[in-house]
């Protein structure tokens, strides 16, 4: 709803400068051979905002904390400190030897038991935003005139098109508290067998020491005193266009009014990085990082209310005001989820202006 809003107060702006140009006392005149007009300026967009989601899931997402480590087979270790998989046979009787264990201390001799523990993070951030970015560009105008209505104080219509560029960068992320939820599974091994010797790998075609499975009990601890830190970059380059209609009346001798709207086009280049440290009691810690590359293009609309003020017949100031709609941007890179807000982009604009 506020981006109706906002529309319609920039709709209302624009009718209530016309009503001087209705009353106008001295009818401005316009050198008939003037249809062309060229316009530089420098463009600042604000209402742009970013964020980054999926924060932490490389901590969060259910793998484990030694996520990362591989069997001799391959396979992704299912605990912190070890791995019980299916082998060969698909664990036929109610056992495996397609395990491994990281600790001599995992192994409870006296009740002929093995745990593996599995630890996630949780308190972690969802997603970090950064919202508000400002940034300064630039555009190329050209505006076409199509023809001059005269018994309207002389207004001339015509079409306008431009080229423009919009540096987006924002920054997230930082450090937060979190916990540690720790699941211990306790495996049985037969009475009067020894286990091998920690550490152990088993494979999975065998044969090797087999442990009874699935496991004969589970226990959950919450461990605090854990720290999250995220740092997250986005950085992109917007090649935008514009093309639509648009109408000039005169305000007085020297001060035009330039409303237009119309079809806009961006391209967006983006690249983006992030990384991410938890740093779990004792003061160890694990890492995640990722990020890439990506080019899409966004269309959408614009509205325009501008002032000229005429410095000579062919020179002119000018000043405005821009919205532009070009939806939300989201891509995922290398694990992290980055969105970037366009759906509400006001632009505010100074430029010199060439009319031939």
């Amino acid at each position: 709803m506020n981006n109706y809003r906002e529309t319609r107060t920039l709709l209302v702006i624009g009718s209530l400068l016309l009503i001087p140009a209705l009353y106008a006392q001295q009818d401005r005149q316009f050198d008939p051979n003037f249809t062309n007009r060229a316009t530089l300026s420098l463009r600042c967009g604000m209402n742009i905002s970013g964020k980054f989601k999926g924060v932490g899931s490389s901590f969060t997402s259910g793998t484990p904390l030694a996520a990362g480590r591989r069997t001799p087979n391959g396979a992704a270790y299912n605990y912190d400190n070890g791995y019980v998989l299916h082998d060969i046979s698909g664990n036929y009787g109610g056992q495996s030897w397609y395990w491994g264990y990281d600790n001599a201390s995992q192994v409870n001799a006296g009740a002929n038991t093995i745990a593996f523990n599995h630890t996630v993070a949780t308190g972690l951030p969802s997603e970090n935003c950064a919202d508000g970015s400002f940034s300064v560009g630039g555009e190329l105008a050209y505006d076409y005139q199509l023809g001059v209505i005269e018994n309207w104080h002389h207004l001339r219509y015509g079409l306008e098109g431009a080229l423009n560029y919009l540096p987006i960068k924002f920054n997230s992320g930082g450090s937060s508290d979190a916990s540690l939820s720790q699941r211990t599974d306790t495996y049985n091994y037969t009475p009067g067998t020894t286990p091998p010797t920690a550490p152990y790998q088993g494979s999975y075609g065998g044969p090797g020491f087999v442990i009874n499975v699935p496991a004969t009990s589970s226990t959950t601890t919450t461990i605090p005193g854990a720290t999250f830190l995220a740092q997250e970059h986005f950085d992109a380059r917007l090649w935008g266009l514009r093309l639509g209609p648009y109408a000039e009346m005169p305000l007085c001798r020297k001060l035009d009014l330039f409303l237009s709207g119309g079809f806009a086009a961006g391209l967006l280049d983006a690249n983006a990085s992030w990384k991410e440290i938890l740093t779990i009691p004792g003061g160890s810690t694990l890492a995640a990082s990722g990020g890439g590359h990506d080019a899409s293009v966004l269309c959408g609309l614009y509205l325009g209310v501008d002032v000229a003020y005429q410095l000579t017949e062919r020179w002119s100031v000018e000043a405005g005001v821009q919205y532009q709609y070009l939806g939300t941007y989201d891509h995922n890179f290398g694990g992290r989820v980055a969105e970037l807000d366009l759906s509400k982009t006001f632009f505010v604009q100074f430029g010199i202006g060439y009319s031939f």
